[in-house]
């Protein structure tokens, strides 16, 4: 897989890009992850995202919660919470570093 010249969720370029696996490691173990998805799928789900988005997903999602419901780009941007801080993070220099917080519920 080639690393894209930009974020995969708010695409912003110049910045350093972290590999997302869309089914989490720690899940492929679980029998209903091994059933829905094929190893090669398992293995090879992946967007390259900066650093802020990737810990915004975290902060937001446990990762049952990311292999069941929220294993592809489209679906990350269908979260509110995701989609909210992408919008906020899209116009912002490569440089920022902001501060994650869980949202409140």
């Amino acid at each position: 897989m080639v690393e894209p010249d930009c974020c995969q969720l708010c695409e912003r370029r110049e910045v350093r890009l972290t590999r997302h696996h869309l089914i989490p490691r720690r899940t492929h173990r679980l029998k209903r992850i091994r059933r829905r998805f094929s190893r090669n799928e398992r293995q090879q789900r992946i967007l390259f995202l900066c650093r802020p988005c990737h810990k915004q997903i975290h902060a937001v999602l446990d990762e049952k919660t990311l292999a069941e419901r929220y294993h592809d780009r489209d679906a990350l941007l269908g979260h509110p919470d995701i989609a909210r801080f992408v919008a906020w993070i899209a116009d912002k220099p490569g440089g920022i570093n902001p501060q994650t917080h869980r949202p409140r519920r």
